[in-house]
């Protein structure tokens, strides 16, 4: 599993039409080749992170060209353009329901 974390800082006041867009890219989002799990935060200032779950670094790279143009989207909304960093996952734990 490998794990891409990127940070990012929309615009002040852009929060909900971001929000807008990733409904409307959710799929392609998510057809991502190899994506298993994707998580967006963000707080009232536009500053988040994006958790994206993949199977594999390989995976993952090959994503870069696509994930460029999802990104493309929100370029308005962007103060810069956001890097994402990968990391090699060791543990990925989930509570099992009561």
């Amino acid at each position: 599993m490998f794990a891409r974390v990127t940070p990012f800082k929309m615009k002040p006041d852009s929060r909900k039409e971001a929000e807008e867009i990733m409904t409307r890219v959710k799929d392609q989002i998510m057809g991502l080749q190899g994506m298993q799990h994707f998580v967006c935060t963000m707080n009232d200032d536009g500053s988040g992170y994006i958790f994206a779950l993949l199977t594999s670094k390989e995976e993952s790279e090959t994503n870069q060209p696509r994930v460029k143009e999802i990104w493309a989207n929100f370029a308005h909304l962007l103060e810069k353009q956001p890097r994402a960093e990968g990391f090699d996952v060791v543990r990925d734990w989930v509570k099992e329901p009561a």
